[in-house]
């Protein structure tokens, strides 16, 4: 029998065919470079969220864990006589006190000098919130962060100076990309004001709150965004009083 001379493939069949063939591999390459962005900028956004989320929780922590103690405070270089002052610095954009809770170790860890500073961003680009760790070690290692007393024209009396905060490779971050944060604090006034929220806190007593308001630099609708946090400070027992230290 004979075989028919039109058998077999043709070449532009062929060239058909493999064009189809890299149409083909070429969407689903498509398809899985187009999901895998997709996967990429969903899993930012939930690293991103779970950041926010765990600032919010460790600075709600920090604050609740507000330990009201004493510091031995000398303008003579750290010679005696001393003079006994609340320990706490209050700024519109650094902040300095003792609490229980530890980055470290949680709520496990012993007593730390927490400073709070606000430094510009990345390329001077917005700003961004660090917190230092100073181990507390009583009353005269927490006067070692005061320079003095001076007098305050608004109070008329005497307030205490501390030295700035340093920033370094020790610092941790605990948010960034911020337009906008500082502190507030919240002092209780007699009826009928009951409480005022002031930037700078020079009264010679622990305020009753700590707020610190934080606007992101890029809002981001989708995502969970750093925002206004109030804390209270539960202080029960006389500024001045005599507790450990």
């Amino acid at each position: 029998m004979r075989r028919s001379s039109r058998a077999g493939v043709t070449l532009l069949e062929l060239l058909i065919a493999v064009s189809l063939l890299s149409l083909l591999v070429a969407g689903i390459l498509t398809a899985m470079r187009v999901g895998l962005n997709a996967l990429q900028r969903t899993n930012h956004r939930v690293m991103a969220n779970r950041r926010a989320m765990g600032a919010r929780m460790i600075l709600e922590q920090q604050i609740a864990g507000f330990m009201p103690v004493n510091a031995d405070c000398s303008a003579a270089g750290g010679k005696p006589p001393y003079a006994r002052i609340p320990f706490f610095e209050g700024e519109p954009q650094s902040m300095r006190f003792v609490s229980s809770y530890s980055l470290a170790e949680a709520s496990r860890g012993a007593p730390s000098i927490l400073e709070f500073q606000v430094i510009p961003g990345e390329e001077n680009r917005g700003y961004r919130l660090v917190v230092n760790e100073v181990p507390y070690t009583g009353s005269l290692g927490a006067g070692r962060f005061c320079l003095g007393l001076a007098n305050d024209p608004v109070l008329g009396t005497s307030v205490p100076q501390f030295v700035p905060i340093a920033v370094g490779a020790n610092s941790f971050v605990l948010a960034d990309k911020l337009s906008r944060v500082r502190f507030l604090y919240r002092e209780i006034l007699p009826p009928p004001l009951n409480e005022r929220w002031t930037p700078r806190w020079i009264q010679p007593y622990w305020p009753s709150a700590i707020r610190i308001e934080m606007q992101p630099l890029d809002p981001d609708p989708a995502s969970i965004n750093p925002m206004a946090l109030t804390v209270p400070v539960f202080v029960n027992r006389a500024p001045m009083g005599q507790y450990a230290d």
